[in-house]
């Protein structure tokens, strides 16, 4: 039985929920999200909650009813606070600065490597070696960070790269056996 599925949604204060056709959008003062439901799972919007009910009781159903439910909660917490995900950009020389829309980053190539913003997501930078990616939608905020991630991810020696802001990176010891014999 799936406990968080079975968990109501309390709607905040200027937060809307529409059901219509198996989609559910969800309007709020940051923005407006819509995501359809699976047929095996049915959503109940009432009196400021949000129910999550599935159909029957076999597998696919009882995974996809605390999948909607954790979706449905995600979507309102993006429209009334937001998500927000930190890079640190490490190493020498390495260095990050926004150009208009753009993310212009010096990461130790023999260009520079630019990363636009996505429509409902936004970059911001703290310093020279801060990255900010906020939005609404948590999904597409996890995916642009990982992708900017990917441009130079950490390296394990000296632990040179972009990483996410509480991440730990396991080092390694380097050249630890040269002179001995």
């Amino acid at each position: 039985m799936s406990r968080i599925g079975l968990k109501p949604i309390n709607i905040p204060d200027g937060v809307t929920v529409n059901l219509k056709d198996r989609c559910v959008s969800v309007k709020g003062k940051k923005d407006e999200l819509v995501c359809c439901i699976h047929p095996n799972v049915s959503v109940d919007v009432s009196d400021k909650v949000v129910t999550v009910l599935r159909k029957d009781n076999n597998k696919l159903s009882r995974s996809l009813h605390g999948l909607t439910r954790s979706l449905l909660f995600n979507m309102i917490e993006g429209v009334t606070n937001g998500f927000k995900k930190v890079l640190e950009v490490n190493g020498v020389g390495y260095k990050v600065q926004k150009q208009g829309k753009d993310l212009v980053m010096n990461l130790g190539y023999s260009h520079q490597v630019k990363v636009s913003e996505v429509p409902g997501v936004s970059f911001a930078v703290e310093g020279n070696n801060k990255i900010i990616v906020t939005g609404a939608d948590k999904q597409k905020v996890g995916q642009v960070t990982a992708e900017i991630r990917k441009k130079r991810p950490p390296e394990p020696y000296k632990g040179k790269g972009i990483k996410y802001e509480n991440e730990h990176i396991r080092r390694k010891e380097g050249k630890a056996g040269k002179g001995k014999k």
